[in-house]
């Protein structure tokens, strides 16, 4: 898998040293000098790019025209939108994500603007935040910007609708479905007979209506 990551500050060169390792072929670019001396200290010098990302000819020769991923994780959230709408509407990338940092600018982040998926981080926080003050509230994992779905999660509760019953006796939304069960350290691809104990983890796809009627199910 070819990925290109625009920006080598901690976020991209976390994300390049992982992928490296996972034997993706990874070019970064990056702009500021410091930056770009510094990264050539932690991943090799030949996956790394000095220019702009948001400059076509940088990106094509970082490779774009057979990347499979790009990923914009600057610290500028005009730099990372530009990115990822050169990427999906001059290169067609099949995939682009890009990074959030002011919660203000998270809805320019979406399908029409060529982001796949859009990391909000302070978004992320917070609900980590809220799940612990609630292990029975729902937490979002990951938001997906066309439409209004999620990947959720939901801790049962031992007086939840759902605890004790199989998957085929609950009742769920038209937009939902559970697409795995966690049972302490087991997991689980959930089947009509699978049932739901007390404490189990559910993970679910739907969209904002669905989630509030599986937090019912499951609280």
């Amino acid at each position: 898998m070819k990925v290109i990551i625009i920006g080598g500050g901690q976020t991209g060169a976390y994300i390049a040293g992982i992928l490296l390792a996972n034997k993706c072929e990874v070019t970064v670019i990056e702009n500021r000098e410091n930056i770009y001396q510094k990264l050539k200290r932690d991943i090799p010098e030949k996956n790394i790019i000095f220019g702009n990302g948001t400059d076509p000819n940088v990106l094509e020769q970082a490779g774009i025209a057979k990347a499979d991923v790009l990923a914009a994780v600057t610290g500028a959230d005009e730099t990372n939108l530009v990115a990822a709408t050169i990427a999906r509407f001059e290169f067609d990338v099949p995939r682009v994500i890009a990074r959030v940092n002011n919660p203000k600018n998270a809805w320019l982040f979406n399908a029409g603007m060529g982001v796949d998926v859009a990391i909000n981080q302070a978004d992320l926080l917070a609900h980590l935040v809220v799940e612990e003050m609630n292990q029975v509230a729902m937490l979002t994992l990951m938001k997906i910007s066309r439409g209004t779905y999620s990947i959720v999660q939901y801790t049962v509760s031992d007086a939840a609708q759902a605890a004790g019953k199989a998957v085929r006796e609950l009742t769920l939304p038209e937009q939902a479905v559970i697409i795995a069960l966690y049972e302490g350290e087991k997991t689980l691809i959930p089947h009509g007979d699978t049932v739901i104990g007390k404490g189990d983890i559910v993970l679910a796809f739907a969209d904002e209506a669905a989630q509030q009627q599986l937090n019912l199910l499951f609280k």
